[in-house]
């Protein structure tokens, strides 16, 4: 997790994820908040292709900070918040 590099993106869309509904529009599929959002939605929020989106969940999923489920075809992210709460309890003890 420490070698991952710091993006202003990927601290956006942890920051959307905690209020899912007040960023993204309503999906076809899988509820906000319980399943959370698409790589195309993601995509489309931060204005690029949808591989770029999916590289950033990706990530953040493979580091522990998101949960995926899947739905039909589509991979849904949403927040970890136990392991968010996690690591930042262990940066408050000075690792």
């Amino acid at each position: 997790m420490l070698r991952t590099p710091v993006s202003v993106r990927r601290l956006d869309i942890l920051e959307w994820l905690k209020d899912p509904a007040a960023h993204f529009p309503r999906q076809r599929q899988g509820d906000l908040v319980e399943d959370g959002v698409t790589a195309a939605a993601v995509a489309a929020k931060l204005g690029v292709p949808r591989k770029v989106a999916e590289t950033h969940l990706a990530l953040l999923a493979d580091i522990g900070v998101l949960r995926t489920r899947r739905i039909r075809r589509r991979l849904y992210y949403r927040r970890d918040e136990m392991r968010i709460a996690e690591v930042a309890r262990m940066f408050e003890k000075g690792w």
